[in-house]
């Protein structure tokens, strides 16, 4: 058996090898994340854009309780992994957080155990990539992942408050 055909039968083809070593997308994510109560209710929010600055993604995802430093590192992972799915390959992160920014790049350790957790998930992560720069911002222009990981936290709690109006007597008051 050739060595082509070996590897077919794995479920690779040369084909695939070489699409792998293509130039891949370039993409800018804008990530943010949000906790009430600090820990509380959090949110995470990622904005992606093209490199001409088009929206082509966003992720507003519930996190359930988690401090606000966890939700930052949630809203990084949660837009690597969109930005895997889109195929990106060079990626420009902005983040409010200089807390990440500055863990991602090295320059802080990282002491809390959960956020250790989710600082070595992200770098294991950035190893699909070709290329990656995060850089922090300040809130003002981060107001679009800033609005996504709200409406993440403001969705649940819509969700509850409906419920809650459900247990209710039929003229809307508590019993």
């Amino acid at each position: 058996m050739s060595q082509l055909q070996s590897n077919s039968l794995l479920g690779w083809s040369w084909k695939e090898e070489m699409r792998c070593h293509e130039p891949r997308h370039r993409l800018v994510l804008y990530i943010d994340g949000a906790s009430k109560g600090n820990p509380g209710r959090a949110g995470a929010g990622v904005w992606i854009t093209n490199k001409e600055g088009e929206n082509i993604s966003e992720v507003s995802r519930y996190l359930g309780y988690k401090t606000n430093n966890e939700a930052e590192y949630w809203a990084l992972l949660l837009g690597l992994r969109e930005a895997r799915r889109l195929g990106g390959g060079i990626l420009q992160v902005f983040t409010d957080s200089e807390l990440v920014e500055r863990q991602i790049k090295g320059a802080y350790r990282v002491k809390d155990l959960k956020l250790k957790a989710l600082h070595r998930a992200v770098i294991q992560t950035l190893k699909g990539f070709s290329s990656f720069e995060i850089e922090s911002i300040p809130r003002e222009r981060n107001k679009e992942a800033d609005g996504l990981a709200n409406q993440a936290i403001q969705r649940v709690i819509a969700k509850e408050k409906g419920k809650e109006g459900g247990r209710r007597g039929t003229n809307g008051r508590s019993s």
